[in-house]
């Protein structure tokens, strides 16, 4: 039973992506809004079926069964956080992605997102971001990269403050360096170029 509703929340997930990546188009990027009042809705459905697999879990079995719904709770922490910056370009607290997706904060509180697996939305989310400022300046938008250069570098920096053991995080941590370095490589062509907007 778990399994099932696993895969069926794993779709709807696939939904949201699907229609979220329609802002690397050229033409996507310009109507970045419309796209995400389009996807908030969808979100109803990740909080119907987590209410549903949360009444399958008995009280203190949670991580018995976690590895079922891991990599789901990760993609749907990145999901919101991508949404969350696309319409505020500002980082999503763990409680809003919590309230998003229709689970608790805290393990006392029953089915709950876990630390690591919002922090690994957050790191998915710095690889998206790298590929959004490369395709921006495919479809003239030369301001957004300035921007998401900021945001992955604020980003690299609060990571750079916490003490992460050597695992599958402190691995995908890694690899914010290259997102950042990606980032910085476009900003620095606009500017070289003279493409860079004026503040």
């Amino acid at each position: 039973e778990i399994r099932t509703i696993v895969r069926d929340l794993e779709q709807s997930a696939r939904e949201i992506l699907t229609q979220i990546q329609t802002v690397h188009q050229s033409d996507g990027i310009k109507c970045v809004q419309e796209i995400c009042n389009g996807i908030t809705p969808l979100f109803g459905n990740i909080q119907k079926g987590m209410q549903i697999l949360a009444g399958k879990i008995p009280d203190s079995q949670y991580y018995r069964y976690s590895d079922q719904w891991r990599f789901l709770i990760q993609r749907l922490a990145f999901l919101a956080a991508f949404l969350t910056y696309l319409q505020t370009e500002s980082v999503i607290s763990m409680q809003d992605v919590a309230t998003l997706i229709g689970v608790k904060v805290l393990r006392e509180e029953g089915f709950h997102i876990d630390l690591e697996d919002y922090l690994m939305g957050l790191l998915q989310l710095a690889s998206e971001l790298s590929r959004l400022a490369v395709n921006a300046v495919t479809a003239g938008d030369y301001g957004r990269p300035m921007r998401i250069a900021k945001f992955v570098g604020e980003l690299d920096s609060g990571f750079r403050l916490l003490n992460l053991k050597n695992d599958s995080l402190r691995k995908r941590f890694d690899g914010l360096k290259y997102d950042l370095k990606k980032v910085e490589e476009v900003v620095y062509d606009l500017t070289i170029r003279g493409l860079k907007p004026a503040e």
